[in-house]
C-alpha cells in the first residue's frame, strides 16, 4: 500500500509540472497533427493509395511514434531534476525508490493518452476507420512500449548524470530505431536485409500491432508477437531501472 500511495502522490506531482507547461503540451499536440498533415500526402504520393487506405496505414504508426518518443525524452527531466537537487532531496525520504520510477512513467503515459485521443479523433476526421475492439488492447501495447523507454531513458540519465552525454545516448538510438520500426515508411518497402533487422527492434513489433489491431483484428500474429516481446522486457528493464534508482538515491 505505502507504494502505491508513494506512487499517486510523485504520479499527481508530474503530472502538474507538465499540465503547467504551455510549450510542452503545445509541442505534444501539434507534433502528431503536422505529422500526419505533412507526411501523409506523400504516403498517398508513393504507394498510390486513397485518403482514408493511407491513414489507416499510417496513423497507427503515429500512435506507435508518441509512445516511443513520450518516453525516450523522459530522461531529460530526470537530468534536470538532478542540477536541481531533487534527486538528493528524495534521498532523504521514505519514498519507495519503485514510485519514484513509476510515478513520473505513469503522469507522463496519461499525457501520451490525451495526444493518442487527439490524433485518432482528428484522423476519424478526415477517413480514419475507427475500429473500437482493437483500440483497448493497443492502448495496453502502447503503454507497455511507453514503460520499457521511460524507464530505460530515465536509468540511462541517473547513469550519465549529465545533458550531453545522455543525449548523444539518446539521438544515437533514435534514428535507427525509428527507421527500423517502419512508423513513417511500412517496412516492406525495403530490401531483406532491413526487414530482417527489424526483428531485433521493440518498436517493429508495436508499429506492425498497432496497423493490425487498428483495423479491427484482435487475434493476428503480429499482435500475439508484440506481446511477446513487450511484456518481458517491460519486466527486464523496469527491473533494471529500478536498481538504478535505487542506487542513485540511496
Amino acid at each position: 500500500m505505502k507504494t502505491i500511495r508513494d506512487t499517486g502522490l510523485l504520479f499527481q506531482r508530474h503530472l502538474t509540472e507538465l499540465v503547467r507547461n504551455p510549450v510542452w503540451l503545445f509541442v505534444g499536440f501539434s507534433t502528431p497533427i503536422l505529422y500526419l498533415a505533412l507526411f501523409t500526402p506523400l504516403l498517398k504520393h508513393l504507394a498510390h493509395l486513397p485518403s482514408n487506405a493511407v491513414l489507416d496505414l499510417f496513423l497507427p504508426g503515429i500512435l506507435a511514434l508518441l509512445a516511443f518518443s513520450s518516453g525516450v525524452s523522459a530522461g531529460f527531466n530526470t537530468i534536470f531534476e538532478l542540477k536541481g537537487g531533487v534527486i538528493e532531496r528524495l534521498r532523504v525520504t521514505p519514498a519507495s525508490r519503485f514510485a519514484i520510477l513509476t510515478g513520473p512513467i505513469l503522469a507522463s503515459m496519461a499525457m501520451m493518452f490525451v495526444f493518442d485521443a487527439v490524433v485518432v479523433a482528428v484522423g476519424a476526421g478526415f477517413g480514419f476507420s475507427v475500429h473500437w475492439t482493437g483500440l483497448p488492447i493497443l492502448a495496453v501495447l502502447l503503454g507497455l512500449l511507453m514503460v520499457i523507454t521511460s524507464a530505460f531513458s530515465i536509468a540511462t540519465a541517473l547513469v550519465t548524470r549529465e545533458i550531453s552525454g545522455f543525449a548523444a545516448v539518446v539521438n544515437g538510438i533514435n534514428l535507427p530505431v525509428l527507421l527500423l520500426a517502419g512508423v513513417l515508411i511500412p517496412m516492406s518497402f525495403g530490401p531483406a536485409w532491413l526487414r530482417v533487422l527489424a526483428h531485433f527492434n521493440p518498436l517493429y513489433y508495436l508499429v506492425q500491432s498497432s496497423r493490425v489491431l487498428a483495423g479491427g483484428t484482435l487475434t493476428g500474429t503480429a499482435v500475439w508477437q508484440a506481446a511477446a516481446v513487450l511484456v518481458p522486457l517491460t519486466a527486464l528493464t523496469l527491473a533494471w531501472a529500478t536498481s538504478v534508482v535505487r542506487k542513485a538515491v540511496s
